[in-house]
């Protein structure tokens, strides 16, 4: 069984029969958390995936493990700025690309590095595999010079070729509106080369049409697609 609950742009609740996930929340509200361990991941630092409210869960009514992309930094003054305790500190862990962890028993956690910032995420847990990419997306935008957008195209099937045939129970696939028809170079091309059962559309700022707009172009993508329309829409897998 999954409940997935989408918070807001790249914010997902994941819940699953051992484990809670928590997935670059940084706006929108929280549902009751169930009373499981959660893991809470932060693909990288940008506000629009990163808020220090995450550090106010660690609250004492469940074990809370952190999982931070490597550029989000614990100094001094950020913990102090955040308000994070150092029992709270003690509970968070940094990764970059191409690490594998297990916070939690019966947890497996991957990332792979971003073609931006940070990295994204594959969470192994009770038997179900959970792909988030953080902003691990095909770039590319009219108007940069040579060779910006060569350069990300490549860089991006190196990173996502460890996903190749890979099955994957639920993608948390960008879709950036801003990139008009270049924003569906990403997705679809995840689509093809891995074995995704379910997926929904993240980094849409808002624009849900962008997601039929997607659909339209690349039809054979619907029957396994899970399009958002607001926040707090829930799926039960």
């Amino acid at each position: 069984m999954m409940k997935v609950t989408f918070l807001d742009h790249s914010g997902f609740l994941v819940e699953l029969d051992s484990v809670t996930l928590l997935f670059d929340w940084w706006k929108g509200a929280l549902p009751p958390l169930p009373d499981k361990p959660l893991l809470v991941l932060v693909s990288h630092a940008h506000p629009d995936h990163f808020q220090s409210g995450i550090f106010r869960l660690d609250d004492g009514t469940r074990s809370v493990r952190y999982l931070l992309g490597s550029d989000i930094v614990l100094s001094a003054e950020n913990r102090r700025r955040w308000g994070v305790s150092p029992q709270t500190a003690g509970k968070v862990f940094r990764l970059g690309g191409n690490e594998t962890i297990h916070p939690l028993p019966g947890v497996t956690v991957e990332t792979l590095p971003s073609t931006d910032e940070g990295v994204a995420w594959l969470v192994t847990a009770d038997g179900q595999t959970i792909f988030h990419a953080g902003d691990l997306n095909w770039w590319h935008w009219e108007g940069e010079p040579d060779p910006w957008n060569p350069d990300i195209a490549r860089l991006f099937f190196q990173y996502t070729e460890p996903l190749r045939d890979r099955t994957i129970d639920l993608a948390m696939l960008p879709l950036d509106p801003r990139q008009r028809e270049d924003g569906f170079r990403g997705a679809s091309y995840l689509l093809e080369i891995a074995d995704i059962r379910r997926w929904i559309p993240m980094h849409l700022w808002g624009d849900y049409d962008y997601m039929d707009a997607f659909l339209f172009r690349y039809p054979s993508f619907e029957a396994n697609a899970c399009p958002v329309r607001r926040r707090g829409e829930q799926f039960e897998f």
